[in-house]
């Protein structure tokens, strides 16, 4: 057992599990999946405490008791088709990699997306289709999804992100201003407009969803 294998299993236990979580499924693949690849180098020691670590262009990688809460909200077991916004550094990819069928992530900055692709690629994760644009519109054209997460902060929830979740599928994303958020976790009842449950996870701070409907930048 490698030094980071060992801070892996720690940091699950210091984390998640004592801090909650529960999907058995969710705390297997973050066991797993070595985080301090998608880190810098400089930071690897770091790689698995539990907070944000910066990932260059003003972005981070988000600290994995939130990358924990938002995956197992999703409650996915195995064969669903997942939608993320935001590639970022591809750590949280690779979790819903481990999980689901398949991932589709949008990256608007072009080089985290190349990045991430990368490292994705070097961990064999090739479920996973990436392309670079604004994230806020979907990816229609693979709608319906299953599940979807959005990992940055918006003013409002997108309907247009609603409307490409299948019937019982489920979106968590972080919802408020530009410096504190609630992280929602958003159901569809039915192909009727609005007709979704809320329910409030718990106060986070994200970078900002720059997009047509997210924030402007």
């Amino acid at each position: 057992m490698d030094r980071y294998q060992k801070q892996r299993i720690k940091m699950v236990d210091a984390h998640l599990r004592s801090r909650g979580i529960k999907d058995a499924r969710v705390l297997k693949a973050m066991e797993k999946i070595p985080r301090h690849l998608f880190v810098e180098e400089a930071l690897r020691d770091q790689a698995y405490s539990d907070g944000p670590l910066p990932i260059g262009e003003n972005q981070t990688i988000s600290q994995p008791y939130i990358v924990a809460l938002m995956t197992e909200a999703l409650a996915l077991k195995g064969p669903e088709k997942v939608l993320e916004l935001g590639t970022g550094s591809g750590y949280q990819t690779a979790v819903l990699a481990e999980l689901a069928s398949r991932v589709l992530s949008i990256e608007r900055i072009a080089f985290l997306a190349s990045k991430a692709r990368k490292i994705l690629d070097s961990l064999n994760y090739f479920n996973v289709a990436l392309r670079v644009g604004d994230g806020t519109y979907g990816w229609r054209e693979e709608s319906p999804f299953d599940g979807i997460i959005v990992t940055a902060g918006a003013p409002r929830v997108p309907d247009i992100l609603v409307e490409q979740l299948t019937i019982g599928g489920k979106l968590v994303m972080p919802v408020g201003n530009r410096y504190t958020q609630d992280l929602l976790k958003v159901t569809r009842l039915s192909e009727k407009a609005g007709d979704t449950k809320t329910e409030d996870l718990c106060g986070c701070r994200f970078v900002s969803l720059i997009g047509e409907y997210g924030w402007k930048e």
